[in-house]
């Protein structure tokens, strides 16, 4: 039986509980999480699925409410301020947000595998300790990467969708739109559900289309960045475009919030909170967007960041005392690389050149155990990444540094 139709701040508080109530007593629920990265892509489609399922699961469901995990201990939301700027919109709090934090802290808890169903949203490979813990309870996915084949062919009754897209929000949302239309017509309010919050019953739907809207504003922050308001002609594919439509009429059926939305004025206000990192640390900039993995006995890592390379150079110079400012950028790569026993890492940036175009640019250092890979990866990828030998002024000198051109496919 589906939970009734609330609020999203109500609907987190609940899911945020229950998880608690599960540990406690051992009972089985349904986890839906994005990846290590957890950026607003991983925050906004595991949110979004997990409050359409919970109004609106289907009858075989492993349990009728769905709890979005952020994949991030609760200190690294501050390292994210785009996310503050989406829950103003959303009327969410950090509080509200489920975290690792929020998990058992070791092996003997009640929240066993047996007990326990993983949905992927925003990868489609369980890494880290919850891969190792419930890789095997995964029956669902929602992605926009390059499948794995990690997951099982058969995931009935969750989706098995892996494919090309700008943002993988875009793909929740055309997964799950029938069952949000269905949970808007309010039938599936609780009684008193909305006048519980000081309103009459005559305005269920006004406070349906207000909650709609809240959640809309959510799904559009995250695939209004990732395409640059739809303008990354590279990445946009037809799931984003129709998914931000159908969103701008959810948010126009508000009355309140009609009359004041300017879709590019919010993707300004989100994407300059998303780029606001100059008060961050070297180190908390590498770890903001950052993924690991082990492939073929090597532990690889890879962190995005919304700067060039040059941005990135100057912050470890200036954390640096050393007289040699040249080797700094590199030793502070080194030293977060030896933090996380990394054979090879590699930093992608995205950021606007000079004379205002797109660019993106890539670079990779490796232990001498990582260089034949680090090697191969390069010569396989210059053709196709259109990459081209690039020189940053304090590193000009070191190999490894490379740029896809602003027209590439990245």
């Amino acid at each position: 039986m589906a939970f009734p139709r609330t609020s999203l701040r109500a609907f987190l508080s609940l899911a945020k509980k229950s998880l608690s109530t599960a540990t406690e007593s051992s009972r089985a629920v349904t986890i839906v999480v994005g990846n290590e990265s957890a950026d607003l892509d991983s925050l906004t489609a595991s949110i979004l699925y997990a409050y359409i399922r919970s109004s609106a699961s289907p009858q075989n469901a492993f349990t009728p409410l769905y709890i979005p995990l952020l994949n991030i201990p609760a200190k690294d939301i501050s390292l994210r301020p785009e996310f503050k700027a989406v829950f103003h919109h959303a009327n969410i709090e950090i509080p509200h947000l489920v975290t690792l934090d929020d998990l058992p802290k070791n092996s003997d808890s009640e929240l066993k595998p047996e007990n326990t169903r993983m949905i992927l949203v925003d990868h489609n490979n369980l890494q880290g300790e919850l891969g190792r813990l419930y890789g095997s309870r995964v029956h669902g996915v929602v992605d926009h990467h390059e499948d794995e084949g990690t997951v099982i062919s058969d995931t009935e009754p969750e989706p098995r969708v892996i494919e090309k897209c700008g943002s993988c929000t875009s793909l929740v949302v055309r997964t799950l739109k029938s069952a949000w239309d269905a949970s808007s017509d309010g039938s599936s309010l609780s009684s008193g559900g909305a006048h519980a919050q000081g309103d009459s019953v005559m305005n269920d739907a006004y406070m349906i289309r207000t909650w709609d809207a809240q959640v809309a504003k959510m799904a559009l922050a995250s695939i209004l960045v990732d395409t640059a308001n739809l303008t990354a002609e590279n990445k946009v594919e037809k799931a984003d475009t129709e998914a931000v439509k159908y969103l701008e009429a959810k948010i126009n059926l508000s009355p309140q919030d009609a009359k004041h939305w300017d879709r590019s004025k919010f993707y300004n206000e989100i994407n300059a909170a998303k780029r606001n990192i100059d008060d961050l640390n070297l180190q908390d900039i590498l770890r903001k967007d950052y993924k690991q993995w082990t492939e073929n006995n090597l532990k690889l890592g890879i962190a995005s960041v919304v700067k060039p390379l040059d941005f990135i150079v100057e912050k470890a110079i200036a954390q640096s005392t050393s007289e040699d400012k040249e080797s700094e950028f590199v030793t502070a790569i080194g030293d977060f690389m030896a933090d996380r026993n990394l054979t090879l890492f590699a930093i992608m940036t995205t950021s606007t050149s000079p004379s205002g175009d797109f660019q993106r640019e890539l670079y990779i250092q490796a232990l001498s155990t990582g260089h034949t890979a680090a090697s191969a990866f390069a010569e396989h990828a210059r053709k196709e990444l259109r990459l081209e030998d690039h020189s940053i002024a304090a590193i000009s000198e070191t190999p490894g540094a490379m740029q896809p051109s602003s027209e590439g496919p990245w």
